[in-house]
């Protein structure tokens, strides 16, 4: 079985081609682009009351029991993660993240606010939200960022515990899912699905090694 990605998959390095460094103002919109990307995707799930998995689907989860609000539950979930964030991709990537983390943190608090959903489709918002959500991943990985930690839980376990990273990903996702069904129906979880397959092919599609050769 393939690996699944998710919004908290860690780019992988290139060494087929040679290659280019971005300019300081090329991460900059890059992250900014990638950020509101994810996050009014995440905003679309929201609102639709879908589920995505890593810790935006624990967010999500927390925030559909306890109405606390996400933008917060998010920025908290994480913080645990940067310290395997820092022993496993050093403290460049783990800045990069975090600063995304918290741009994500902002937008999905400020885009509510700015967007007014008066009628929201549920297969549209998986559609249009994995869509949103696969781009806006695939711009962050390749200037050297993340949007967050399970999977560097799941990479750690890998290092230490030689349990697949591919592996305990998925069954935190489906637990994740699992879960969630306490909440939402059968029917809004298979449509949260749906999304996620969407997200993972545009990821699979476009992050391949030597097809972008740029770092950052």
């Amino acid at each position: 079985m393939a690996e699944v990605t998710t919004p908290d998959a860690i780019p992988a390095l290139s060494s087929v081609l040679p290659t280019e460094r971005h300019r300081f103002y090329e991460d900059v919109v890059a992250m900014l682009i990638g950020t509101s990307f994810v996050s009014l995707g995440l905003t679309l799930y929201a609102q639709a009351k879908l589920m995505t998995g890593s810790t935006a689907g624990v967010a999500l989860l927390v925030h559909y029991a306890t109405n606390w609000q996400f933008a917060l539950v998010f920025f908290l979930i994480n913080l645990p993660f940067y310290y395997l964030a820092i022993k496993r991709m050093g403290w460049h990537f783990t800045i990069r993240t975090f600063i995304a983390v918290a741009l994500m943190s902002v937008f999905t608090r400020l885009f509510p606010m700015w967007v007014d959903f008066s009628t929201l489709e549920p297969i549209f918002a998986a559609f249009m939200g994995g869509t949103l959500m696969g781009m806006g991943v695939l711009a962050l990985f390749r200037h050297r960022a993340g949007v967050g930690g399970i999977n560097i839980l799941a990479l750690y376990l890998q290092d230490n515990y030689n349990i697949r990273a591919g592996w305990s990903q998925l069954a935190l996702d489906l637990l994740l899912m699992a879960v969630s069904l306490f909440y939402l129906s059968p029917q809004q979880v298979a449509i949260s699905v749906i999304g996620a397959v969407v997200m993972n092919v545009i990821i699979a599609i476009n992050h391949k090694p030597g097809r972008y050769a740029a770092t950052s």
